[in-house]
């Protein structure tokens, strides 16, 4: 048990310094070259080493840090307190190590894009290990605790966009603020898409007169299980079984297949669920994202 749990430690710290690599490449090569704020503290160093001439923007994050871990101690607890302590002391870390790498040079667009995108890659594997590299992750993370239905993303877009404000106030530089947006919102999107990408789900209403073996195939070809709601027709006041069934994404494709094949007449609503609790999907957890 103990050589388990070890390993899963071992495991959580090797995948948090391997996001913090490829969030630190990603400023590093191409969003600080090109001027393109990142948001968060990154962000905040990027604007205090243009005014100071202090270059050392990782210093800058872990200082800073300090006092937003102390409120992450308290409030989301000391295994997420570790895990982000590795991540800050190792994204601050690497910023200023592959600081010394050639930046890429190309369109401020598509570096804009792709530099939000490695930098979502990164604090995606992060966040998955219930961690973070600190600033504004550490201050969504408890915002997140109070407003459980906005994704993680969006909610450090909303921070980030005002770091992002306050580089185009003090830079007068509309251009920049506008590719470090791109940056952002391309950058909010993929963590949203890693997080929340293994637990998007479908849920299926089925109106058919053949419910009965449309629930046991749901079961014995799909190994889900399956609600059964008494429903009526608003016209013919013709009373009706419906099928209620959520599934895994990939599942959705047979489902439709399947209801299709027994019933070609069946009514069938499909509609995507960010996330579905229970036996066979997920559990709630107050810390989770």
């Amino acid at each position: 048990m103990e050589t388990r749990t070890a390993r899963k430690y071992l495991a959580d710290a090797a995948l948090i310094l391997l996001g913090s690599a490829v969030y630190a490449l990603g400023f590093d090569l191409f969003l600080q070259p090109s001027h393109i704020n990142g948001g968060g503290l990154s962000g905040l160093g990027q604007v205090f080493a243009a005014l100071t001439g202090f270059d050392a923007i990782g210093a800058f994050v872990l200082v800073v840090n300090i006092p937003l871990f102390l409120l992450g101690w308290r409030k989301l607890g000391r295994r997420f307190f570790l895990g982000s302590l590795l991540g800050m002391v190792a994204s601050s870390v690497f910023i200023d190590v592959f600081a010394a790498l050639p930046g890429v040079e190309a369109e401020p667009l598509l570096v804009g894009l792709c530099g939000g995108a490695m930098v979502g890659v990164g604090l995606g594997v992060v966040f998955l290990r219930n961690a973070s590299t600190g600033g504004t992750d550490i201050a969504a993370r408890l915002v997140k605790r109070r407003m459980r239905q906005i994704p993680i993303g969006r909610l450090m877009l909303a921070f980030d966009c005002a770091v992002v404000a306050l580089t185009g106030a003090v830079f007068h530089d509309l251009n920049r603020a506008l590719y470090s947006a791109v940056a952002l919102v391309v950058s909010s999107m993929v963590i949203d898409g890693i997080i929340y990408g293994r637990t998007d789900s479908g849920v299926a209403l089925i109106v058919s007169r053949r419910h009965e073996a449309i629930t046991a195939a749901i079961d014995q070809r799909l190994d889900r299980g399956a609600t059964l709601l008494r429903g009526q027709g608003s016209y013919s006041r013709e009373e009706r079984m419906v099928v209620l069934c959520a599934v895994k994404s990939a599942q959705v494709g047979q489902l439709q297949e399947l209801v299709t094949e027994i019933d070609p007449d069946a009514f069938m609503i499909l509609q995507k669920a960010r996330q579905v609790l229970g036996e066979g999907f997920g559990r709630y957890s107050a810390d989770g994202l």
